[in-house]
This record gives structure tokens, C-alpha cells and sequence, in this order.
């Protein structure tokens, strides 16, 4: 009989967590559908919001470096935020932010414009220093796994926006307001889970104790080579991908590529590359260390390149973007997964994502305007293209340190 009642016990016990475990990976794909809209959605519009509030093209363009500028100073006190509402308490706020930025965003003058802005760039940046700390501790033994479900969410998300933002604005006749602001029902959906999330699993006290009683500085992360190899994997596969969404059409055009052909690569070459986006945390799992498979990438990435600075005809061109698409894809979920993979915990998972991507989206805002300067400089796609090889070439260095089988 008692035998009986243990064994009851333990299914009751198991079922829960199964069921808590379900909760969180809908919670957590939830986030990742709400990563990038907010942000993918302006581009198409951009030339619309300029010509109906009147904005000269720079303040235009400072509407998509906002985010990233946001991204960059709040990604270090993100952490910090953590620690003193819980990670899912914050990651809460964070769609609260993302839900309210929306809103402000769409009243149409410049000042809310900007506002609304800059709060969706803090909102976004906590979850995503964030989320990869929940991920560690909720599923430490499934980082690879529940990495490549957001990652592939996120990047889904952010391609669909970037599509549906023309069509919603003039198609459907919303204007650009009302075609920005429906994607504060994905925020709101997101909110609602997160509440629920936060009541059903609340935070044992004994777990609290633990965690504010660990003693891991983050003076020591800032001398960790490794965290270090992280860091540069993360800020130089920003830099490339933020080169390749603001100047790919602009090279593909030199190629001979129609301007609406040219755009349209860009969907291109982030769709083809969901595949990797999935794949690559799932098999980073089921290895060691990730040195092969970031060989994998960069290597695509860098032969892509290569064949892009040698040209040719048009179906050679269209089959180096999409090489480039293919492998460069895993690129941003495989450094994801790595900000978990190299943590003993959620804590320490979190300090180190503060870390790297505050210091990559730094590259990132700096990628295009170097990639500009050159050629403004050179007048050619040439000088550009040796540059993004040469950061594909140290992006794998970084990786290969990143990607051994130790601990920050």
C-alpha cells in the first residue's frame, strides 16, 4: 500500500512537471515570436513614416538604430533586473515595456514616435539577455533544443513582419499607425501567458536563498577569455547580419539585380537560412564542443562571400546568396545556444548574455555605417566585401574558442 501511494505520488509529481514544462516552452515561444516584429515591421514603412511626419532622412534613420543603441546599454543591467524581480518577472516587464513602446510608437509625431521607440528597444533587450537564463534553468539538459525553438520563432517573426507591413499599411488600408500598433496583440498574448506562467510556478524560496547566495562575480566574467570568444561570436555575427539586411540589396543591384528583385532577397536569404537557424543548437546538443559546427558556418559564410567579391553571372550570384543564407542562418541561434551551453547556471547564464550582446549589438550599430564608409570611400563593392570576409574569418576564430567544451 504504501509502495502505492509513493508510486502515486510520483506520477502526480512527474505529470506536473511534464505540464510545467509545457507551459514554459509555450511561454518561451511566445517570446520569440515577439523578439523582432516590433522592430522588422518599420523598414518597409520607413519611407512613409519620413514623408507623412516630415523627418529628414537621418532622424528617418535613427528610428531603426534606436532599438539597437537600446540594446547595447540596457543588455549589461538586464541581469541585474533579473536578479531583483526573478527572470521571469522580468522578462514580464519587458513585454509590458515592449506592449506599451508599441503603442506610444503609433501616435503619429515625432516625439512619440521616438519615445515609443526607444522603450520597445529596452523591453526587447531584457528578453533577450533574459531568456536564454530562463532557458538554463528550466531546461538545463535541453539548452540546444528550446534555443533552436525561439531562435527559429524569432527569425519566422521577424521575416513575416517585414512582409506584412506594406500589405497591412496600404493593402488593408490601416496607414502605417495602425499596421505598427497590430503588433501589440502579440505583446498582449504574451503578457497573459507570462502572468499566468509567473502564478502557476512560483519561485521556491529555497531556490531564492540559493541563487542570491552564489558567489559568482561579474569581474570574473570580464577576465574570462572564453566569455571573451563568446562575446566576439555573438558581436561579429551581428555585425554581418545587420551589414547583409541594410547593403545586400544595394550589392545585389551592382550585380544587375532590379530593385524589387534586390529586396526581396533579403526575405530570401533569412527564409532559406531557417533550416540551419533550427538545426544548429539541436545537433551544438549532441556534441562536445561546437568547433565543427562552427566551421560549418563560417566557412559557408565565408565562401558565400568570396564568390560574391569574385561576381559572375546572375544565377552564380543568386547561388552564392543563397550559400550565405543557408549557412549564416545558424549563425545568431548558435550563439544563442552558446550563451547557455557555457554556463553552470541561469545566473551565470544571464551575466554572460548581458555581456555579449550588449557588446554585439555595439557591432552591430557600428557594421553598416563601416560597411557605408568603405564605400562612400572606394566607390566599389570590392573594399566591402575583402572587410565582411576578413569579420567572417574572425567570427570563426571566435567560434572556435567559443565553441570547447568548458565553462565561463
Amino acid at each position: 500500500m504504501e509502495e502505492k501511494r509513493v508510486a502515486a505520488k510520483t506520477s502526480i509529481a512527474e505529470e506536473v512537471s511534464s505540464n510545467k514544462r509545457i507551459l514554459y516552452l509555450v511561454a518561451i515561444i511566445v517570446i520569440g515570436f515577439n523578439l523582432r516584429p516590433a522592430i522588422t515591421s518599420v523598414g518597409p514603412l520607413l519611407g512613409t513614416i519620413r514623408d507623412q511626419i516630415g523627418l529628414e532622412n537621418w532622424s528617418a534613420g535613427t528610428i531603426t538604430s534606436l532599438p539597437l543603441i537600446a540594446f547595447a546599454i540596457v543588455s549589461p543591467l538586464a541581469p541585474k533586473i533579473g536578479r531583483r524581480l526573478g527572470n521571469e518577472g522580468a522578462v514580464l516587464l519587458g513585454l509590458i515595456l515592449l506592449f506599451v513602446g508599441i503603442g506610444i510608437r503609433s501616435i503619429p509625431i515625432t516625439p512619440t514616435l521616438f519615445i515609443g521607440t526607444a522603450i520597445i528597444g529596452v523591453g526587447i533587450a531584457v528578453m533577450n539577455v533574459l531568456l536564454p537564463a530562463v532557458i538554463k534553468e528550466k531546461f538545463p539538459r535541453k539548452v540546444g533544443r528550446m534555443t533552436s525553438v525561439y531562435s527559429t520563432s524569432m527569425a519566422i517573426f521577424a521575416a513575416t513582419a517585414s512582409g506584412l507591413s506594406v500589405p497591412l499599411a496600404k493593402g488593408a488600408g490601416l496607414g502605417w499607425e495602425l499596421a505598427l500598433l497590430s503588433w501589440a496583440l502579440l505583446a498582449s498574448i504574451g503578457i497573459v501567458i507570462w502572468i499566468f506562467v509567473i502564478r502557476q510556478t512560483p519561485t521556491p524560496k529555497e531556490e531564492q536563498v540559493e541563487l542570491s547566495n552564489r558567489s559568482f562575480n561579474n569581474s570574473s566574467l570580464l577576465k574570462s577569455p572564453l566569455a571573451w570568444q563568446v562575446t566576439l561570436f555573438m558581436g561579429l555575427q551581428s555585425f554581418i547580419f545587420y551589414v547583409i539586411v541594410s547593403w545586400l540589396p544595394e550589392i545585389m543591384q551592382s550585380f544587375g539585380f532590379s530593385v524589387s528583385a534586390a529586396g526581396w532577397l533579403i526575405a530570401y536569404v533569412q527564409f532559406v537560412g531557417l533550416p540551419s537557424t533550427f538545426l544548429a543548437p539541436v545537433l551544438a546538443e549532441k556534441f562536445s564542443n561546437q568547433q565543427g559546427i562552427v566551421l560549418a558556418i563560417s566557412g559557408g559564410t565565408v565562401i558565400g562571400f568570396i564568390g560574391l567579391f569574385i561576381g559572375g553571372p546572375l544565377p552564380l550570384i543568386f547561388v552564392w546568396v543563397t550559400l550565405i543564407g543557408i549557412t549564416f542562418g545558424g549563425a545568431i541561434s548558435l550563439s544563442l545556444a552558446m550563451l547557455g551551453m557555457r554556463a553552470r547556471n541561469g545566473r551565470q547564464a544571464g551575466d554572460l548574455s548581458g555581456m555579449a550582446q550588449s557588446i554585439g549589438y555595439i557591432f552591430a550599430a557600428i557594421g553598416p555605417l563601416f560597411i557605408g564608409l568603405l564605400f562612400d570611400i572606394t566607390q566599389t563593392w570590392g573594399a566591402p566585401l575583402i572587410a565582411i570576409i576578413v569579420v567572417c574569418l574572425l567570427m570563426m576564430v571566435a567560434g572556435l574558442g567559443a565553441g570547447r567544451n568548458k565553462y565561463v
